[in-house]
């Protein structure tokens, strides 16, 4: 991977992390467009740069999470996280090899667009407003449906989205829950990639953890770092517009995209057999 195409990812990543659109799908279909060698480091990179998505949640709500005295936010971000700790450690090889099916992934764009279409026209007439109102119970739901998004192509984003509108949550606050959500859930899928899992090495030498694939040399630790600084810049942008956005419009525009960008996957993968 070079600079340039740290650039395009964190690009990428930036964008669509946070928007109902799947950042896998996107990922993979940018990968392929551009030719990039799916090594070792190139997979982790795809995982890891979420860390700049990450900060910049952290900096658009700082005041929230550095509110230790309102401890059941933390609490409920802990219940919901939960479903998706234990399901992805335990299936995390199984939905690796879903990613090395774009086919699914096109497969699932198109149908979780074709969802979006009608979510608004299902839930409707949310009752809670305001994030204290979210019950321990309804954060564990929410947490439930994020684990839809497990499987490629579904998206994180869209499916606690779902999940808290379902849940009575206006569409506003359900995106910011999301928001809050992504915090522990990246960052312990982003952990796990650089700590706990077992690379294979592209040489055929003996296997390396995802922070050894980083630090093997320098420019994997500057590609690395640019693709993360991008990420957090546009994830910023892409925040604050979605949120302005969300309340306006709603879903029907992201379901039409998701369709599109489906049957383009469709077809790119298709003709290359």
């Amino acid at each position: 991977m070079n600079i340039f195409e740290a650039i395009i990812l964190g690009i990428v990543e930036g964008i669509t992390e946070f928007l109902p659109v799947s950042s896998t799908g996107h990922m993979i279909l940018v990968h392929s467009l551009m030719g990039t060698p799916n090594d070792a480091f190139t997979k982790l990179f795809e995982i890891c740069v979420q860390l700049g998505a990450i900060l910049s949640v952290l900096v658009l709500y700082w005041k929230k999470f550095v509110d230790f005295s309102k401890w059941q936010f933390y609490v409920k971000l802990f219940i919901a996280v939960i479903p998706a700790l234990v399901l992805g450690f335990l299936f995390n090889d199984a939905i690796e090899a879903f990613m090395e099916s774009p086919v699914t992934v096109a497969v699932t764009l198109v149908l979780g667009g074709i969802v979006l279409l009608f979510i608004d026209k299902v839930f409707k007439n949310p009752t809670v407003t305001e994030e204290p109102q979210i019950k321990q119970q309804s954060a564990f739901v929410i947490g439930l449906w994020q684990c839809i998004s497990m499987i490629p192509g579904v998206s994180r984003s869209a499916a606690t989205i779902i999940g808290g509108m379902q849940q009575k949550l206006t569409r506003s606050l359900a995106a910011e829950f999301s928001f809050f959500l992504a915090v522990p859930t990246m960052a312990a899928a982003t952990g796990y990639s650089l700590v706990l899992k077992d690379w294979k090495s592209d040489t055929g030498g003996a296997d390396m953890k995802g922070y050894e694939v980083l630090t093997q040399n320098s420019d994997n630790l500057m590609i690395f770092g640019i693709g993360a600084v991008v990420s957090f810049i546009v994830a910023m942008i892409a925040i604050k517009g979605f949120i302005a956005f969300l309340q306006k419009r709603g879903f029907k525009v992201f379901g039409i995209y998701r369709i599109i960008a489906g049957i383009l996957m469709l077809l790119w993968f298709g003709l290359r057999g």
